[in-house]
């Protein structure tokens, strides 16, 4: 049960160490793109590519009829992975060893909608993969293996993203070979990773200049980070942390320096809207941002 790019390689680890996999569940196809076509999500597409069955209920909670369908398919246990649905009690009970979670994160830390993402935005020096048993509350579950991983001073959302859903794919494999004990998360450390909006991605250059760099890794591409110029709203796509002091949101030369709460931010590469991405030495040529400037 997954959707996103995130649960493929978990799907395909399964199917090639020879686990008979009844049913994948994913999100519906929805539009996209220019033509606005309906489009299967990642999951479905690498379903179908095996020869697995699919289906794609738009909702759960108190749809009887899919939770027999469900119990129907006689289960072991249930893999899940960036679903999207939340799965109401009468589908956790159903298979025999219940439904297990790759949440990408060391629980506590970091449950809910967004944790790789919230890693990096708070500056945590690791991350990785918790393999749970679901229950009814907010990733709660009690842990069956983890797996950490660092995370660097350049690591961008989509470096860590591709390392947890590798890591995740390897040992959920181990979690059903292994059948380990069932831990409970500690009471201590508990944190939540909100989902993420369009807003999230607004620069706010009273922020110090750390934090606002590792927003810019965390959040591209989506929702990705911007502020705006000349009426534009114009995407920062990286950035690096320097000396300088000003009012915040100031350009403090000519090549893209912008003055912070605390430091400086370099605008290494920007985009504008319906333009390609750009190196700041190229985008300067067209869209002047000279010294005195301040962003919005």
């Amino acid at each position: 049960m997954g959707s996103p790019d995130f649960s493929v390689p978990a799907l395909r680890a399964l199917h090639a160490a020879g686990h008979d996999i009844a049913a994948v569940y994913c999100q519906p196809p929805r539009p996209a793109g220019r033509g606005q076509k309906e489009t299967p999500c990642p999951v479905h597409r690498a379903a179908l590519d095996l020869g697995l069955e699919v289906r794609t209920p738009t909702r759960l909670k108190r749809d009887t009829a899919q939770h027999k369908a469900f119990a129907a398919l006689d289960l072991d246990v249930a893999v899940v992975a960036a679903y999207g649905l939340i799965l109401p009690k009468a589908m956790l009970d159903a298979p025999r060893r219940g439904c297990i979670n790759i949440h990408a994160s060391l629980l506590p830390r970091w449950r809910g909608a967004a944790p790789i993402h919230a890693a990096i935005l708070a500056g945590d020096t690791e991350s990785g993969v918790t393999i749970m048993r679901m229950e009814e509350g907010l990733d709660t579950g009690p842990m069956l293996l983890t797996e950490a991983t660092p995370i660097g001073s350049d690591t961008t959302v989509q470096a860590l993203h591709d390392a947890l859903s590798e890591i995740g794919a390897r040992l959920v494999l181990r979690a059903l070979a292994e059948d380990p004990p069932a831990i409970p998360q500690p009471e201590e450390g508990v944190t939540y990773a909100a989902k993420l909006t369009k807003e999230d991605g607004r620069l706010d250059w009273m922020l110090d200049a750390a934090a606002l760099e590792r927003r810019v890794r965390a959040l591209n591409p989506w929702p990705g980070t911007y502020f705006t110029q000349a009426g534009e709203q114009i995407r920062l796509l990286a950035a690096r942390v320097e000396a300088g002091t000003g009012a915040p949101g100031t350009l403090l030369d000519d090549a893209a320096l912008v003055a912070c709460g605390i430091g400086a931010l370099r605008l290494l590469r920007l985009q504008r809207p319906g333009r390609a991405a750009m190196e700041a030495e190229a985008f300067l040529r067209g869209f002047a941002l000279p010294a005195g400037t301040v962003l919005g």
